[in-house]
Formats: C-alpha cells, structure tokens, sequence
C-alpha cells in the first residue's frame, strides 16, 4: 500500500507480504520517523500528536529553518497540500520525500496519525 504507512507500522505490513529476512529491501530499512508511545527523534521528529501542532516545533528535533518559519499548523487541511508535495509546500525543507499523491492514501494516512496524542497513546 503506502510506503510511508508502511514506514511507521512495518509491523501491520499494510496487506502486503513481509519481507524475508534474508532479503533486505526498503520495507525493513529504519523508519524516518516514528509515532506511538516509544517513538523516538529518528530521521524525522515523531509524528505523536501532529493534529493542531504547529510545523518544526516538536522539542529536541532540528529543523531546518523553512520549516521552523512556514507557520503551518497541521490539520485535515494543511497536512494533504504538504504531503502531495512536501519540498514544494515547504521550499528549503530537509524532508527529501517526492510526496503521495493518491487521495485515499492521503486520507488513510491523516486518520492514522491524528489517532494519536502528544503522549503517543491513542485518543
């Protein structure tokens, strides 16, 4: 399905078949970014409770001064323009990520995320 999602839970696999062990691929390289109660600062900042959040401002990541100052504050209206095209959203972003561009994707993506609070446990 989606790499992303799949990136965050590799766990779920999203319907698709894991990978074996022996064969390394994308789909069990670590994941940029984290969400949940153990999520930590990988690649990117954990994702917990990016509903209403305002954009680089997740305590102890380093963000890149374009994101710092793009005064998004993440919603189920501001997050689908950023992810279809995030190095176009925000220009000077680190986020090297060419976007999704599937709506239902997006969506899918959204609902998943906003489920989890700043503590990282689920509302």
């Amino acid at each position: 399905m989606l790499e992303l999602l799949l990136q965050l839970r590799p766990d779920l696999h999203w319907g698709r078949t894991p990978p074996p062990a022996s064969k390394c691929s994308s789909d069990c390289a670590p994941p940029a970014t984290t969400i949940g109660q153990d999520a930590k600062i990988k690649l990117g900042p954990p994702l917990n409770g990016i509903d209403g959040r305002k954009s680089g401002t997740f305590e102890g990541f380093n963000y890149s001064p374009a994101n710092k100052s793009s005064g998004i504050t993440w919603s189920e209206e501001t997050f689908p323009k950023y992810i279809r095209a995030p190095m176009q959203e925000i220009p000077g972003t680190r986020m090297a990520f060419v976007g999704i561009k599937n709506d239902k994707d997006i969506a899918d993506l959204w609902a998943y995320l906003k489920q989890f609070g700043a503590d990282g446990a689920k509302k």
